[in-house]
């Protein structure tokens, strides 16, 4: 966990939230993807149900744009944290890799959340407006005491591996050098490289859960490497809301994160969960 030299109370308070489990460890599952891939198994509808299993099996955050709050149980962020993201782009456009800010700092406390989020492509055509906009979400986070996490990535025309070491440090870097509380990106495939990376960055890396993978024991492995390699936690999506059962699979998830901590739900709320 980070030390908050400085820090307003306020920020600790939702940096605590988020980390409600284990100061050292959190589990994120982002549920962003509607706005850039269309919609995912478990939305539309089902998306309520969905959040009320994740929150109620362990996932320390959600993360979800602010039209979709207005569709889940605020009861469920009793059990979980919200993080609002705040870059939008779909892989329609001209350019992919294009983020673009469609809510702000101010909007994400109206909803209640404890983090927001935002999306650099490092090494995209867009760059340089996708890091400006991060530092003016970095500054309004410092005005309204609200948790950054940076999701960063290696991608664009000039990017031949986007899991490079020198890469991945840079836009990491970047993050740190604006002012991210959380860095979202790759997990570096040496051991050695990842671990220098985790052990000099000022802020907890979580590591990207990426494409679907094919068994629990591929997916057990993922997790227990990116630990391994010194990663704060894992920000995971499709593998957990593209599962034959998300409620086990988040389960599973928590507990390679954090171990044998994890207290029962309120059974009202795990009822809710079931059927909603």
């Amino acid at each position: 966990m980070q030390v908050f030299n400085g820090t307003s109370a306020a920020r600790r308070l939702r940096f605590l939230r988020l980390h409600r489990r284990n100061p050292r460890r959190i589990l994120v599952v982002p549920l962003d993807h509607p706005m850039s891939d269309g919609p995912i198994a478990g939305g539309g509808t089902g998306l309520n149900r969905l959040v009320g299993q994740l929150a109620t099996n362990g996932a320390d955050a959600v993360v979800l744009h602010k039209g979709s709050v207005r569709y889940v149980d605020p009861a469920w962020f009793t059990q979980t944290s919200l993080i609002i993201h705040l870059s939008a782009g779909t892989a329609h456009a001209p350019d992919p890799d294009a983020k673009f800010l469609v809510s702000n700092v101010e909007e994400a406390l109206r909803l209640g959340a404890d983090a927001v989020s935002v999306h650099v492509n490092v090494g995209s055509r867009e760059e340089a407006r996708q890091i400006g906009d991060m530092a003016v979400v970095a500054e309004a986070c410092d005005r309204w005491n609200m948790p950054l996490m940076a999701m960063m990535y290696p991608r664009g025309p000039r990017v031949t591996d986007p899991r490079d070491p020198a890469i991945v440090s840079h836009a990491v870097a970047v993050a740190a050098e604006l002012g991210a509380d959380l860095i979202k990106t790759y997990c570096i495939d040496s051991d050695v490289e990842m671990l220098r990376l985790t052990s000099s960055c000022p802020a907890p890396i979580v590591v990207a859960g990426g494409p679907r993978l094919g068994s629990e024991a591929e997916l057990t492995a993922f997790v227990d490497t990116a630990l391994r390699r010194g990663a704060a936690g894992i920000a995971m999506g499709r593998n957990v809301f593209e599962s034959a059962n998300p409620a086990e699979t988040t389960r599973n998830l928590a507990r390679l994160v954090h171990g044998d901590v994890l207290p029962p739900a309120p059974v009202e709320l795990m009822a809710r969960a079931q059927s909603s």
